[in-house]
């Protein structure tokens, strides 16, 4: 979007954890990091230097953490960046920050955006890292309930070619959810409207549904099809997170993380772990509203992110230990592991 740019080759450059032995790296230069991550962040700093080029950029760096020191020390001495800085006429302060820093922003579910909704739940395209796969077999003539079905090639979020998809991305990137939907229903009305397509307005609030017989107005109209392609991309994206069991997830996990953050507040942390370990249920006891072992994965990364350092105890590693062992076994049980499990295990 105008205010956002991702570099998803960079998608996977993460600062090292703190081992068990306490904090991370502390003022290691780019020598005293592992090869691996040594040439990726070079690999970041070439890729910024590319992008601030072609801003015109001269750039004053600031650093947040391990990593972002690091980083923002080798763009400050690297040659061509000092060569770009003599003749380059815009300004610009850039601030680097560990993503290590914000696991709660990351792992919590506070935002009310459509985008992160649909970024979250919808399948990812494959080989892309920031795009998802929108299922188009609701413009066609076949109607099939097998969800994998890869007859019809899936749609997807980039549509630079049509203005009103790029409007209506932006629309979901900036408004609250709430606004964001209506957004979609009046670019399809609008369109529909274009096409002298049979559409009936209706006021109030707008559901999935609604937006589902909107788009079959389109469905045997190949004209209109192809001139709205990538609008329609969207809100079938859009319809399909409404839908999405995750999603209705979404406010469970909003619910029990504002929770947490009170029982955090007012008690210690042995009381929260054993808050959560009733709800740790095997593959066989778990209904769709109970949470996955992937959920409670994310849910302890949220509370030990809030809750930073830990008074370690007996109490503790009691509780820990009843939490490991739970997990473990419900992830044993899992039929068909997730890739993440897969990876963990």
């Amino acid at each position: 979007s105008a205010e956002l740019c991702l570099l998803p080759a960079l998608a996977t450059l993460l600062p090292p954890l703190p081992g068990p032995g306490g904090p991370g790296p502390a003022e290691v230069g780019l020598g005293g990091l592992p090869a691996e991550l040594r040439t990726a962040v070079r690999a970041l700093v070439g890729d910024l230097d590319d992008l601030f080029s072609a801003l015109g950029l001269r750039e004053e760096n600031f650093a947040v953490g391990a990593l972002s020191r690091i980083v923002a020390a080798e763009l400050a001495s690297y040659a061509p960046a000092r060569n770009r800085k003599r003749t380059a006429t815009n300004k610009a302060s850039v601030v680097f920050v560990d993503r290590t820093l914000d696991l709660a922003g990351a792992v919590g579910h506070h935002g009310d955006n459509l985008a992160e909704k649909i970024l979250s739940v919808l399948p990812k395209l494959p080989g892309h890292k920031t795009d998802v796969m929108v299922n188009m077999v609701e413009l066609t003539a076949l109607q099939t309930t097998d969800e994998t079905c890869s007859i019809i090639a899936p749609g997807c979020l980039a549509q630079p070619n049509d203005p009103a998809a790029k409007a209506l991305w932006e629309s979901f990137m900036n408004l609250k959810q709430k606004e964001a939907v209506m957004e979609a229903r009046r670019h399809l009305v609008e369109a529909a409207s274009r096409e002298n397509l049979p559409i009936k307005m209706s006021m109030g609030e707008v559901t999935p549904e609604q937006l589902s017989s909107y788009i079959k107005l389109f469905r045997n109209n190949l004209k209109a099809l192809e001139n709205h392609c990538g609008l329609l991309q969207l809100v079938l994206a859009t319809i399909q997170t409404l839908k999405h069991p995750q999603t209705s997830k979404w406010d469970n996990f909003l619910a029990f993380e504002r929770l947490l953050l009170q029982t955090v507040g007012e008690s210690e942390m042995p009381s929260v772990l054993n808050q959560l370990l009733p709800m740790i249920k095997s593959y066989n006891e778990r209904t769709k509203d109970d949470y996955t072992c992937e959920d409670f994965l994310v849910l302890l990364v949220y509370i030990y992110s809030v809750v930073g350092e830990i008074e370690s105890g007996k109490e503790l590693d009691a509780a820990e230990e009843e939490v490991k062992k739970a997990l473990a076994k419900a992830i044993c049980d899992e039929p068909e592991p997730s890739p993440l499990l897969q990876k963990i295990t």
